[in-house]
């Protein structure tokens, strides 16, 4: 396949507070800098987009020596933090910005759909902003009215075609911008994250027609997205920014894991020090650790994929009898959502080592998108009060996101309750 799309050393500084990182003594520094062959001495100020370093500094790097190539026919995941450069990146390669150093190359005509209302004049009806984005991009007027009623027809909002777009939802802006970019015919249509404005059928059809385009008429999709099941269902290569740089490039899963290990800092809970326990300290949870099914550290996690607890534990004596954990999921209001217990699922820890490690495996989080806390519990024979080795309330917390746990290709709903497998049949 062809390259279409070709990053070389791509970056992009601001000046904070300012609109323009530019005034007239600085074009006039930097010109005398060039006449004298040496660097852009503005280039040199600016700092790494971090969010987590205070700093005086007035110049941030949003992009910082970016490179990459898309082939043609690609669907490419373009993930992030809020913060890693995601828009501004998509924004230069739409070209409604430049570069301040490095060089973008497309072959094609580009469509983009990045915020709501974006190309539409809000005094002009949805018919005018039709033909208006449609001229925009190079067509011709006939070219525009064969593909209107296919426009019109898969962003549903026919009834209000004829009012200003300055009367719609941003729901209908959302509908009429998505449809009118994808269907007038472009080599490359790229979508930000505006997408999540739309309802959640809307967003299943885009997502279909975003395949279509590239399955189907071979065109190219750049695809940002806070949603990893989205991402993982539609993409098949991803970028991952951190602080506005590329840190990984590859196959879409690998990309996905990177992204949720990036945090792995808090996937990791030193529970040693910790004060609001109860229990008779013979026993002690010291540290736990949350992992995919490839071992890396996560706090997020897709709603159906495997996870693997890691709880590291301490003794103060020799314990004598069977070791009985619970670990038990709860939502924000502290309601318990799912329970593992070992006595019920068959498993005995006899006379625990005195320092040890215990893994459990979870096939399939049948748990929803929300975020959760997790309680530990341990006793030795029974789960009676008197017993109690160690017991800590929200002792770590993991975020579920929302999947195609089904695998269906349809994402599931959000909601702080659990999911069963099972199948309906007639």
């Amino acid at each position: 396949m062809s390259i279409v799309i070709k990053a070389e050393n791509l970056s992009k500084i601001y000046r904070l507070g300012i609109v323009s990182s530019r005034s007239i003594a600085q074009d006039a520094n930097r010109l005398w800098a060039k006449v004298r062959g040496r660097e852009d001495p503005y280039l040199k100020v600016g700092e790494v987009n971090r969010r987590d370093i205070k700093s005086n500094g007035k110049y941030i790097w949003a992009l910082k020596d970016i490179n990459f190539e898309v082939k043609d026919g690609e669907i490419t995941g373009i993930i992030g933090r809020n913060g890693a450069g995601k828009s501004t990146l998509l924004k230069i390669l739409s070209r409604v910005t430049t570069p301040t150093t490095g060089s973008i190359k497309i072959k094609g005509r580009v469509s983009s759909l990045l915020e709501v209302g974006t190309g539409f004049h809000q005094e002009l009806t949805g018919r005018e902003n039709i033909y208006l984005n449609g001229s925009i991009l190079g067509m011709s007027r006939k070219e525009i009215t064969r593909k209107f009623d296919e426009i019109v027809e898969f962003s549903g909002v026919e009834r209000y075609i004829d009012t200003p777009v300055k009367r719609y939802s941003s729901g209908m802006h959302v509908r009429l911008a998505f449809a009118v970019a994808a269907y007038l015919e472009p080599k490359i249509l790229i979508v930000d994250e505006v997408l999540a404005v739309g309802d959640a059928e809307f967003q299943k059809k885009c997502l279909g027609k975003m395949h279509d385009v590239s399955e189907k008429e071979g065109k190219t999709v750049l695809f940002v997205s806070h949603n990893m099941a989205a991402i993982k269902n539609l993409c098949t290569r991803g970028l991952l920014l951190e602080n506005g740089m590329i840190s990984y490039e590859g196959d879409i899963e690998n990309t996905i894991g990177k992204y949720l290990s990036v945090n792995s800092e808090t996937a990791s809970y030193d529970l040693k020090e910790r004060k609001d326990r109860t229990g008779n300290n013979k026993f002690k949870f010291v540290k736990v650790n949350f992992k995919d099914d490839k071992g890396k550290c996560l706090s997020q996690i897709i709603s159906g994929d495997p996870l693997l607890m890691e709880l590291h534990y301490e003794c103060t004596e020799q314990l004598k009898g069977n070791l009985i954990l619970y670990i038990g999921f709860m939502d924000v209001y502290g309601n318990t959502k799912a329970i593992f217990v070992t006595d019920e699922m068959g498993t005995r820890f006899e006379n625990p080592e005195m320092k040890g490690t215990i893994y459990l495996k979870i096939p399939r989080l049948l748990l929803r998108s929300d975020k959760y806390s997790v309680r530990l519990f341990a006793g030795l024979n029974t789960t009676q009060t008197e017993n109690i080795l160690d017991s800590i309330e929200n002792a770590m917390r993991i975020e579920v996101l929302q999947g195609d746990f089904w695998k269906t290709g349809k994402i599931n709903r959000v909601g702080s309750f659990g999911i069963m497998d099972g199948q309906f049949y007639n």
